[in-house]
Parts: C-alpha cells; structure tokens; sequence
C-alpha cells in the first residue's frame, strides 16, 4: 500500500512521534494505522502522546551565540528535578545551537517553533528524550538577536537567559559591559530599552491605571483634595458614625488616623475621588503627583533610567554607564535590543502534594 503525505501526518497528530518514525512504522504496518501506534509504542517513540495533557512548566534556558548573532531558548519539563539533569540540559543546549545555526528569527511570543522542531532532526530528538527521561518535554520558544556586538548571560543555573545586541566596537571592554548589562536585565527585568520604545497608546494606559490608583488611595491625595472628600464623606455623613468619631478622635495625626478607619469609610472615599475624577484630575497638584508616579515608574521598567546594579554610588544609570563605558572605549555603545526569559513565566504550575501522591499509589 503506498504510504501517503496525510498518512504520516495524521500518524504523527495522533502519537506526536516524528515524521520519519511515523513514515516507518506505516511501511511497515502495510499503512494500518492501528498498527502503526502500536509500533510506536512498542519503540518508545510515542511517548509523548501520555503525556500531552501534563503541565510541563519547569526547565531551563541556555543561550548560544556565535560572532554576531545570539539565541536564547527555553524548553520545559514537568519537575525542577529533571531540569537539573544532565541528559536534559544537554538537549536544551542543542535546542539552543540548532536555533542559533537554523535562518529562523524565533521570538519572545515562541514564533516559528514548528519550524524550528522541523529542523536537524530536533522532533526527533524530543521523542527521543522525551522517552528516556520520562517526563513531557516542551520546546516553548526562543529568540534570536543580530548586532554589532552581543552577550548572553544564565543565572541560576538557566532559571532565567538573557542575550544583548549593541551598537559599538566588539572588543573585550564592550564585550564584559554588555556582559554586565545582561544582569542587570536578568536582576531587574526591565520592559523597554529607553522611555522612546514606549508607544503612545501603552503610556496612555499606564497614566490611565495610576490615576484611577491613586483615587482609589484616597490617603496618599494631595491635602486639599482629601480635606474636600473628607468634608463630604463627614458633611453628608457617608460614613457610620463610628467611623466619623474615630476620624474625630484622631484626625490631628493624619499618618494614622487611617488605622482606625472601617474598610468601609476607605471604600467611600474612593467612591468619592472616583465620582469627582473630572474635577479632580484638572487639579494642578493631582497632576504633579501622577507625573511622579509615573516617572518612577518608568525608571522601573526603561532599562537606561534604571540605577545600574553595580553602580558604586548607587545612583549612577544605566544610560550615564554606557556614556562612561563610550568614552572609555573612544566609540558610542548603545544596546540595541535585548530578551529575557524566564523559566515558565506565565505557565500554570503543577501543584504537587508528593505524600498524597505515594498514597494514593498505595491505595491504587
């Protein structure tokens, strides 16, 4: 029976076994399907289909990086036992060499990895492993960066994989600078490069959640508008009454007054700012505090305005090391892009109870 392109393509959807392992098995099967997972199964290579529904969201990253190029790559398994494997490990790092050597670009999103698993034999070679270790294995993603220098950095042991890409002269100066920065990404995983990365629309909502966040932290209002919701709140007697007399009590010492305040009379004067936010957010001084606030929080989440780690008056950025660094090296040094991941960032984590495990074994 001649074996078909859909044949092994379905074989493959069902076991998750490579193309080629599935291509056998159909030959020699007669192109029976039935028989064709049985082989698989009995090779191992179908292994993966058990473990498909598995929360896989333990692992590593390992980086790679050759000349100007660099990969940073993540691949899960189901217990932080198995990523401090070494059989594991290895097979993240050719994850990480195959990404580096293949034309694909990868992406922080785990674009092309379809792509990816298509190239050098690495499908295979996640059954393979998948087999012997015996655990689900997943190729989650990886990035790939160009520039005229770049670095890569692991900490804790591949729990989290920096790579950098820069404009500047690739000598050794540059090189552990960069090196440098690669930690402070890892340290202080910053969003953006500099504040200009930001796009009007994402500042816009930024400036959005610290308004209605500092209304709905009445507290921390400029006085005047606070002395306005309070005379409400009390005037209009919104409050109970026990609320309005340990204010009384205690309102000459407005650091703590709040400490004996319902849950109740806070949520009212949040109600309140929120009701007046027209009127409020035209306010001058409400500006000014939110323009702080968001200041700092640029400084948290620009690479450039953040304090440099290392820096040994503890005021010194990012962007004012990178002048210092230009300057010593006679040429400009500016990062280009970088990608941090960390290991299962945003995945739903297993829950395990390992003593209910062993008895519910027993029992079984």
């Amino acid at each position: 029976m001649a074996i078909t392109a859909s044949m092994v393509k379905e074989l493959r959807e069902m076991t998750g076994a490579g193309m080629m392992d599935c291509k056998k098995a159909l030959n020699e099967t007669n192109g029976d399907m039935d028989a064709a997972v049985e082989v698989l199964r009995k090779s191992g290579a179908a292994k993966m289909e058990k473990k498909q529904s598995r929360i896989a969201a333990e692992g590593i990253t390992r980086v790679a990086v050759k000349e100007n190029v660099a990969v940073v790559a993540e691949v899960n398994s189901e217990t932080d036992f198995v990523a401090k494997n070494e059989t594991f490990q290895e097979f993240v790092q050719t994850v990480a060499d195959i990404a580096l050597d293949s034309k694909l670009n990868g992406g922080a999103n785990g674009e092309d990895i379809d792509a990816l698993l298509a190239t050098n034999g690495l499908n295979e070679l996640l059954v393979e492993k998948t087999a012997t270790i015996g655990e689900k294995l997943s190729v989650r993603r990886f990035a790939k960066i160009t520039g005229d220098v770049v670095t890569s950095y692991i900490h804790g042991g591949g729990r989290i994989g920096v790579i950098i890409a820069a404009n500047g002269t690739a000598d050794d100066a540059v090189k552990e600078a960069l090196t440098n920065i690669a930690m402070q990404v890892a340290a202080m995983n910053p969003q953006y490069i500099s504040r200009n990365d930001i796009s009007d629309e994402e500042l816009s909502k930024i400036k959005e959640i610290t308004v209605d966040s500092a209304l709905n932290d009445a507290a921390t209002l400029p006085k005047p508008i606070l002395n306005k919701l309070l005379d409400k709140a009390i005037g209009e007697k919104l409050w109970s009454d026990e609320d309005i007399n340990n204010f009384e009590e205690h309102k000459n010492n407005m650091n703590y007054v709040w400490n004996f305040l319902s849950d109740a009379a806070k949520v009212k004067l949040a109600e309140l700012a929120m009701a007046d936010k027209e009127s409020i957010t035209a306010e001058k001084m409400f500006s000014g505090l939110v323009e702080g606030r968001v200041s700092k929080q640029l400084k948290e989440i620009c690479l450039l305005d953040q304090v440099y780690v290392k820096a040994e008056d503890g005021k010194q950025t990012v962007a004012k090391y990178l002048e210092q660094v230009s300057k010593e090296v006679g040429s400009d040094v500016s990062v280009k892009r970088f990608v941090r991941f960390e290991t299962g960032e945003g995945l739903e984590k297993k829950n395990e109870d390992f003593a209910a495990e062993v008895a519910a074994q027993m029992n079984a």
